[in-house]
């Protein structure tokens, strides 16, 4: 049987909509929990009280559940449909979800934007659906959940559709082509299969609008580009980098640099899930062996690349983004940690060069004084040490990052145009 195509899905929406239960919902229906696993947790779930979340438990590995005793051990996050391998990108639920998404977004195919039917768009749907833009996830199904809580009434369906449509619109989806889909991860409702009470509904259950992704194209033909997300050493075996081909291709025997030091080696050997790889590709996820170099010459951040056409070390860059969630305004002099594939840095905004206008691209002021929430702009940055910074347009996953602050994501941004060093 040939391989289904992989890709990598991440559900997104408001804390509270259900996306812990729509997971375990579909990881429940596709076999890939099984009914053993599925028994222990309603065992647990009885003996806390709290029955409508046994799905949810599913996905819920959070640390104050552990500590209440609950040790649940189930890892899988991967699931099948007809067509496709998924893998469910951080699970949900989790406190710090949002730094989480946007390593998370960064290599997500796809999306699930998970909306209440009962409550509709809320102020995490807002910021999930700009950062999903802005981090380039062009594929997404929307996901109206809770249907058994709004009585399987039409009326509410159609309203929650569109305020929703409305949002997606604003941040620069087209809605015309997008699959907007009723159903109830509670009573199992339009997760995988009909559901009589949703008779004037007529398109795909969840799991089939998954099915109607296209399979992201692989970038093979430009040149590698790795950024590396934990080093190991080994004993007996020396130091293993691990991460994912964003770019190009890996094979053993390549003569690689990982800037910004650039310290240069040679790939040893490639493994992935314990097989010996004779080539990696773009979404492989590998620990591979290099000669010679210390596990204390690399860390996480540093980007693997061809010693042809190494990864590019930013003095500065130019990049739009789009403020989120800022209490105040962004201002130059500003220097919050960005998140840029797998690394984090202090940089400094220094300077503003236009606000543009959200809905048409259009200038609207150069030169602002300050950026508030809802603002597009085009900023000029200045990392705090060296780091890889590649253009949008030449090595997507390498230019696209979020701006955090205060234990929040305060704007999304792609990077322009780079300065190296």
């Amino acid at each position: 049987m040939a391989e289904k195509p992989h890709m990598n899905l991440i559900f997104i929406g408001h804390i509270d909509h259900g996306k812990s239960t729509t997971v375990g919902r579909l990881l429940y229906d596709t076999k890939a929990v099984t009914e053993q696993d599925m028994k222990k947790i309603k065992d647990e779930v009885a003996k806390y009280n709290r029955p409508t979340f046994e799905f949810a438990f599913v996905m819920d590995q959070l640390k104050e559940e552990r500590e209440r005793g609950i040790t649940i051990d189930i890892m899988h996050r991967d699931f099948q449909t007809p067509k496709f391998y998924f893998t469910i990108i951080d699970a949900p639920g989790h406190r710090d979800f949002v730094k989480n998404m946007i390593t998370g977004a960064s290599q997500a195919d796809a999306a699930v934007l998970v909306v209440s039917c009962v409550d509709g768009v809320q102020s995490q749907t807002r910021e999930h659906a700009y950062l999903a833009k802005v981090l380039g996830i062009n594929q997404v199904v929307v996901g109206l959940n809770k249907i058994d809580a709004a009585n399987y009434d039409r009326a509410k369906y159609d309203e929650a559709k569109n305020k929703v449509s409305e949002l997606l619109k604003t941040v620069g989806y087209d809605v015309s082509k997008m699959l907007f889909v009723p159903y109830s991860a509670l009573e199992g409702a339009n997760v995988s299969s009909k559901s009589d009470k949703l008779s004037w509904y007529n398109g795909p259950t969840l799991l089939e609008a998954l099915d109607t992704f296209k399979v992201p194209e692989k970038p093979v033909d430009k040149p590698l580009r790795l950024p590396i997300q934990d080093v190991y050493s080994i004993a007996g075996f020396g130091t293993v980098p691990v991460g994912k081909v964003e770019t190009g291709v890996m094979k053993p025997g390549d003569q690689v640099i990982i800037m910004p030091s650039g310290v240069k080696t040679e790939i040893k050997s490639i493994e992935m899930h314990h097989q010996q790889l004779q080539k990696a590709e773009p979404g492989d996820n590998v620990g591979f062996n290099v000669k010679g170099v210390d596990k204390k010459d690399m860390r996480r951040g540093d980007v693997v690349g061809p010693v042809s056409s190494p990864p590019t070390v930013a003095q500065e860059f130019t990049a739009q983004i789009v403020v989120i969630n800022h209490p105040t305004a962004i201002a130059p002099g500003y220097t919050p940690v960005f998140h840029i594939h797998t690394a984090q840095i202090a940089a400094t905004v220094v300077e503003i060069m236009e606000k543009k206008d959200p809905k048409t691209g259009q200038t609207l002021q150069k030169n602002p004084e300050f950026i508030k929430n809802g603002d597009v702009a085009i900023i000029r940055v200045k990392p705090s040490k060296p780091i890889v910074v590649e253009k949008y347009g030449d090595f997507p996953h390498l230019g696209r990052f979020a701006i955090r602050d205060m234990g929040q994501t305060v704007a999304a941004g792609v990077v322009l145009d780079v300065t190296k060093k």
